[in-house]
């Protein structure tokens, strides 16, 4: 492994697994039934495990193929497509059960202080929102969720009781699979420039991208700092493939967006803050004025081995904003940011 070759002791270094996929074979010439359309050369598949044992065994298994090392930060991930995938009411509930055998499972880990924090990231959000009903998490990642284009009203509520519960939220896909920042996906899939919504959508980037040259800001610094709006979001993730990409990646989280970019979106409608908005203004200009401890903001680069099992190999404090920056994916750049 990367870190075993640079000689990282253990003790140095915190590693975040997510949970509820094992790796299994896959077929040569297959595609993945993983996130199908988003990896290259890969060698295994993932099959989902969402309950009080398959904790235990992504748990060991993770940790087996981390060698020297272990997790110490880790999640239910994805429980948003497993309750989506009930036929029922019936098999919703049972399902409902796995989920929240499968935080027992953790809960046991922290208590017996095998892992540091327990958490969960998923795309449809409505889950976390559900589990957090239940379960004390230590933290939760919004994936393709609270971006320049999309910010529900429903995901800023709930950014605020997870606030309120002292969770802290990690940011991820700010880019809609690149989508933000000139690609063709968008959260996975490809775009149809013929149909309505993707004119709609392309239509929208048009006028993103506009603001942005107005204002001599970067596309994807606008999607980084947008995050940090919302006082909630305490960490950026951020993927690349290209290794030279790094560095200026990591810049994304020091960057300043001037007040105006911002101001003149919500005036065009490109994007909603309202008092999100207005509380962190409050803030950032008591800081300016002096009034108010600075946060810091700092990255941590690692590498992402492109193992299904294997795809949380970060971790970063969360008690500061943050960027997660995670390299060595073969997949088109920034397909799953």
């Amino acid at each position: 492994m990367c870190l075993e070759e640079l000689g990282v002791p253990p003790e140095s270094v915190l590693i975040s697994n997510k949970l509820a996929w094992k790796r299994i074979p896959l077929s040569p010439g297959s595609e993945p039934t993983f996130e199908p359309g988003a990896w290259v050369n890969l060698k295994n598949d993932a099959t989902q495990d969402i309950s009080y044992q398959g904790m235990f065994d992504c748990f060991e298994e993770g940790n087996r193929l981390l060698g020297k090392y272990s997790a110490r930060i880790v999640s239910v991930h994805d429980p948003d497509e497993y309750l989506a995938g009930a036929k029922d009411e019936q098999e919703l509930a049972k399902r409902r059960e796995d989920v929240l055998g499968a935080y027992t499972a953790l809960a046991e880990l922290r208590s017996a202080g095998k892992v540091l924090s327990i958490g969960v990231g998923a795309k449809d959000v409505s889950a976390i929102d559900w589990i957090s009903d239940h379960v004390q998490l230590d933290w939760a990642m919004f994936a393709c969720t609270i971006t320049p284009y999309t910010h529900t009203e429903f995901s800023k509520r709930l950014l605020r009781k997870l606030g309120n519960q002292g969770v802290h939220v990690i940011n991820s896909a700010v880019f809609h699979s690149g989508f933000l920042v000139g690609g063709e996906n968008f959260d996975y899939g490809k775009i149809d420039p013929e149909s309505k919504d993707g004119k709609e959508k392309l239509a929208w980037r048009t006028s993103f991208n506009e603001l942005c040259a107005e204002f001599e800001v970067e596309p994807r610094t606008a999607c980084v700092q947008f995050s940090f709006l919302f006082p909630q979001i305490k960490s950026v993730a951020l993927n690349t493939s290209k290794a030279n990409r790094v560095a200026s990646t990591i810049d994304l989280a020091h960057a300043k967006v001037p007040q105006g970019l911002w101001d003149k979106g919500s005036e065009v409608g490109l994007w909603r803050l309202e008092s999100e908005h207005a509380d962190t203004l409050t803030a950032r200009e008591s800081i300016a004025e002096g009034t108010a401890e600075t946060r810091d903001t700092s990255v941590v680069v690692v590498r992402d081995v492109g193992q299904p099992t294997l795809l949380g190999t970060a971790m970063v404090s969360i008690e500061k904003p943050c960027a997660i920056a995670m390299l060595g994916r073969e997949s088109s750049d920034m397909m799953h940011s």
